[in-house]
């Protein structure tokens, strides 16, 4: 039976999925440990998908990583939502959307080193990016009104503090994760507001989120 709204036959949709998704994950390795110069013959290899099938859905290095940008912020824009929905403490929430991004990234390395500043910011980045920061605006303002938050801490903090704790490291995939995870641990220890006079200031101001989309897209020509 044809998928309803493509015509495509739904086993070449789940095919062509599949291959999106190893190729995602080969592509952060890759980009990972070659940096920004690594061949995309490389990630076509890991990721067990021939180079024609590659360029046919990714003509250019450019485009694949600008479609990891994309799948990386619905992606989390995703894990705030369901933490959002599942977890009637705000604090809850906020913790679990940390421990399941980290979970689900942890292993690899952080992008913003990478691609930042070397791509441009097309329709589809920005719609990604609006819809990400409307989930962790929530997230975070909703711990905010518990109580359970420090006050100086912001939306536009998280994406920053995910790339810090998302360090790559010569261990296990499993391992990096577990260590992400403890670091993150302490971290959450100093974000929790607590006592009467509240924790003590952080340094410097907050990043706001025109920093980050100067710090992510190329400048506009």
């Amino acid at each position: 039976m044809g998928d309803t709204q493509t015509g495509a036959p739904r086993g070449r949709r789940r095919e062509a999925d599949r291959n999106d998704a190893r190729l995602m994950e080969a592509a952060r390795e890759v980009f990972a440990e070659l940096g920004w110069d690594a061949p995309v013959s490389e990630i076509a290899r890991r990721a067990g998908i021939g180079m024609g099938s590659l360029y046919r859905r990714y003509p250019s290095k450019e485009l694949l990583a600008q479609r990891m940008r994309v799948v990386g912020m619905e992606q989390l824009a995703a894990q705030a939502r369901t933490a959002l929905a599942q977890e009637p403490d705000p604090w809850a929430a906020f913790t679990r959307f940390f421990r399941e991004a980290l979970s689900t990234h942890g292993s690899g390395s952080p992008l913003l080193p990478l691609v930042g500043g070397r791509l441009p910011a097309t329709e589809e980045i920005t719609a990604a990016a609006t819809g990400l920061r409307a989930a962790l605006d929530e997230l975070v303002e909703g711990a905010h009104r518990a109580g359970a938050l420090r006050a100086d801490f912001t939306s536009a903090d998280v994406p920053l503090l995910l790339e810090h704790l998302t360090a790559r490291m010569p261990v296990t995939d499993v391992r990096a994760v577990s260590l992400h995870l403890r670091y993150l641990d302490l971290v959450l220890c100093g974000l929790r507001a607590s006592g009467a006079a509240g924790p003590d200031p952080l340094h410097g101001p907050p990043p706001n989120w025109a920093e980050l989309r100067a710090l992510w897209n190329a400048p506009e020509s």
